[in-house]
């Protein structure tokens, strides 16, 4: 699990409301060491994609915030970006959103001899599971099985 879980959710409840009001959405919160450094990832999207524009100009406003606020002790990097065309869904509302979507599922131990599954998105359970449908069949997975849930790159 990256960062610390608390403090990414601290984050995102400070910073959501800035990135929704200047117009775009947050998809994710990442605050994780690699190697001696530690980062503070931003994940924006919007209708039509998101620039290096945009993330500059995302970047601007929230430091702005997070200097006033100083909701971090160690020294850190900020970074905003893309989610990217595979981007994860993790929320409720990602599965809804992308419902009907072609996605990635990968699972901590193999099910039916694989871990990889690519498939059309068709249900997400209250309890976290998803459904897919592949050519063969349709497939349910729980949520403590998935390591994690992406959009598939279709060529």
């Amino acid at each position: 699990m990256s960062g610390s879980v608390s403090t990414e959710k601290k984050l995102e409840a400070m910073l959501k409301p800035t990135v929704e009001q200047m117009g775009y959405e947050m998809v994710d919160v990442e605050f994780v060491k690699e190697g001696t450094n530690w980062y503070l990832r931003i994940f924006v999207d919007k209708e039509g994609g998101v620039t290096i524009d945009d993330c500059e100009l995302i970047s601007k406003e929230l430091e702005t915030i997070l200097d006033k606020e100083d909701p971090i002790e160690q020294a850190y990097f900020l970074e905003i970006s893309s989610p990217g065309i595979d981007r994860p869904l993790k929320k409720k509302e990602d599965f809804i959103k992308f419902n009907g979507e072609t996605i990635d599922v990968k699972l901590y131990k193999p099910f039916e001899g694989s871990k990889e599954y690519t498939g059309r998105l068709i249900a997400y359970g209250e309890d976290g599971s998803v459904t897919i449908e592949t050519d063969a069949k349709e497939m349910t997975f729980a949520k403590k099985d998935i390591a994690s849930v992406r959009l598939a790159v279709v060529f």
